[in-house]
């Protein structure tokens, strides 16, 4: 992904720039990678995709969720799943509540549907973390999370997962296990090669079929991109 101009104010609060600009380049390439996962998965299943990165700050979260954006825009039935149980930010990236959510569901306090909340994206459906467990590892490997899921893929076409990253803890191993297919992120500049090679090794140890990965963040040349339409 190209990157955007600076903000010059740090905040939890993100811009998706594919609901407020759908029509913009770094919205199409949004689009170019959903049409790529497509791809990817001719002759198989691709229900349920895990995005994550082999480090913090690498964008994982963001590309989730416009990911997730640009699949409803399809007209497609998305789910999207905050499974980062250890720095959740869905809840901030769609302003939403977060005090019931996975961790809810799968400890059994609350069902998949009356934990998920709707936004203001068509065909968008959302679940937050919920209350942080101390024992994230075991609730997203537990017979819950795949009772879970298969009740999920009931209702809705995609459902992408924003997992931790790959080398911080075995989060997204455990459920690259389970997913149909799993994207990696790595930030322009500032992944290390032997850390991206070390996370998808990881991921193939869980036995997750890996889709691709996206570059984010690389510096947009001057004179790049072209508007093509009306």
């Amino acid at each position: 992904m190209a990157r955007r101009k600076k903000q010059s104010k740090v905040s939890n609060i993100r811009h998706l720039i594919t609901k407020m600009n759908p029509r913009s380049p770094i919205s199409e390439q949004y689009k170019t990678i959903r049409t790529n996962l497509q791809f990817s998965s001719v002759d198989g299943d691709l229900q349920t995709m895990l995005v994550t990165s082999s480090g913090p700050s690498e964008g994982k979260s963001s590309t989730t969720a416009n990911l997730a954006i640009v699949f409803a825009q399809q007209g497609k039935k998305v789910l999207l799943i905050d499974a980062d149980m250890r720095k959740p930010t869905l809840h901030y990236t769609f302003r939403m509540d977060n005090r019931r959510g996975l961790s809810s569901v799968l400890v059994g306090e609350s069902t998949l549907l009356e934990s998920i909340s709707n936004c203001d994206v068509a065909g968008l459906d959302l679940l937050s973390c919920g209350p942080i467990p101390p024992n994230p590892s075991e609730l997203l490997g537990s017979k819950a999370m795949e009772k879970m899921i298969v009740a999920a893929k009931e209702e809705y076409d995609v459902i992408l997962f924003d997992t931790p990253p790959v080398l911080a803890v075995t989060d997204a191993q455990i459920l690259a296990n389970i997913c149909d297919g799993a994207v990696m992120v790595v930030r322009s500049n500032q992944t290390e090669n032997d850390a991206a090679i070390k996370a998808k090794e990881l991921l193939e140890v869980g036995n997750a079929k890996l889709l691709g990965v996206v570059l984010n963040d690389r510096e947009q040349k001057k004179g790049h991109y072209y508007y093509y339409g009306n």
